[in-house]
């Protein structure tokens, strides 16, 4: 499996994800799916724990275009992106006709609220069997026990989180065989499925240009994040990319 900065990311589609992740749910199989940007990779790259964490995930697809044109510069010319508010409204359809139970974690109240509504709307007969939205703080071991058996008891077998990064990604990894469902770290897809946050335009996706998007929407958020992570990425890979063609061409 290719890598990029120490993240193994996986070469995949929408239609293989969803494939395996229903197949996982209808088992009951414990799985962790993870959807990797730039600022995931790089949270990585600056956090062993969490690299090695990361790498264990049964999935990680590229969630940005940066990702995907950095695979393709490492000679996979058939990469393509999968990006993870997409991938849950494929699976919220694919769950919907295969009588798989969801379950979302995460999210502001209201926001939960709104998204439950549209689910429901736009996936009539899908089985919503849980959803919380959890305090911002960190829960202690009792709650997050709590947690646990209130999401075995719902019989959820896809479990959507939505806690922001790199907190959700953490989430499901430390939740792996301690929940039996398919766990998937879908980023800002809450916010963006229930419209409490506005989604870049398809041509700036396509161009890897949403986070400038973003940035304009949220930049007191965001600033730091982008300011920090965006050139030593491409500083980074760079020197990967170089190191890449000198062991090819020796």
């Amino acid at each position: 499996m290719p890598e990029i900065l120490g993240v193994k990311i996986a070469v995949s589609n929408y239609v293989e994800t969803a494939d395996k992740c229903i197949s996982w749910a209808k088992s009951n199989e414990s799985r962790t799916v993870i959807f990797a940007n730039v600022h995931v990779v790089m949270e990585a790259c600056d956090h062993p724990e969490f690299r090695a964490r990361l790498n264990s995930a049964d999935i990680v697809n590229p969630d940005g275009m940066p990702l995907v044109w950095a695979l393709k510069a490492l000679g996979i010319s058939h990469a393509t992106r999968v990006y993870g508010p997409d991938a849950t409204e494929v699976l919220l359809g694919r769950a919907r006709d295969a009588k798989v139970r969801v379950g979302f974690y995460g999210g502001s109240p209201s926001t939960l609220k709104t998204l439950i509504e549209i689910v429901h709307q736009r996936y009539e007969g899908i089985e919503i069997a849980f959803a919380m939205s959890p305090p911002f703080r960190p829960l202690n071991a009792d709650e997050d026990a709590e947690v646990v058996r209130e999401i075995i008891k719902s019989g959820a077998q896809i479990l959507f989180v939505g806690l922001g990064c790199p907190k959700q990604e953490q989430w499901v990894m430390e939740h792996y065989h301690r929940i039996p469902a398919v766990m998937l770290a879908v980023g800002a897809a809450f916010d963006f499925i229930a419209n409490t946050k506005p989604q870049a335009p398809r041509w700036m996706m396509r161009n890897g240009l949403e986070w400038v998007f973003r940035f304009a929407t949220e930049p007191r958020r965001l600033a730091g994040r982008y300011l920090k992570h965006n050139p030593r990425f491409v500083a980074l890979f760079f020197h990967q990319w170089v190191r890449f063609g000198v062991a090819r061409n020796p």
